[in-house]
Formats: C-alpha cells, sequence, structure tokens
C-alpha cells in the first residue's frame, strides 16, 4: 500500500471537472485507488463519491493505492491536485 497527503489548492476545490479528471487519472491504473478526506475513504474511481467527499480549498487529502502499480497512481494523482487540476 502506498498512499501521500495533499492540499487541495484549487479555490474552486473539486466539482465536476476536477472530479472527472481524478476518475480519467485513476482509471489508467490497475490498482485499486483511494481518496481519504476526514477518515472517510472512497473510491477513487468513482465520480459520485468523489463529488460527495465535499474536497474544498485548502482540505487535507490522502491519495491511497493498493495493487501492482501502486506508486504510480499516486504520483500521478498527487500530481494532477498539485497542479490544481490544470485550472
Amino acid at each position: 500500500m502506498t498512499e501521500k497527503s495533499t492540499t487541495i489548492k484549487n479555490r474552486a476545490g473539486i466539482h465536476a471537472r476536477p472530479a472527472t479528471l481524478i476518475v480519467k487519472e485513476a482509471s489508467k491504473f490497475k490498482s485499486n485507488v483511494y481518496i481519504e478526506k476526514n477518515s472517510e475513504k472512497i473510491n477513487a474511481k468513482s465520480i459520485l463519491n468523489i463529488l460527495t467527499l465535499g474536497g474544498t480549498y485548502n482540505s487535507e487529502i490522502k491519495v491511497i493505492a493498493e495493487g501492482d502499480d501502486e506508486l504510480e497512481a499516486v504520483e500521478a494523482l498527487i500530481n494532477l491536485i498539485d497542479n490544481k487540476f490544470e485550472e
């Protein structure tokens, strides 16, 4: 299992467009990929779960992956989040 924490840096937080980007990125990997906020752990490959997580500006979240390509999955999602979802 690989995990890494980060903070949501874009002002709008995780809304429909960033949620779509997260699902697209997470779905590229075979590993199970999760996002955790305030001890609530959700599947990062489910847009509905991501939208209901409530990822707002300055929220601290953790990206967790388990599987063959877990390291690459975590790094890819952390990069996406840290780059403010390319907004």
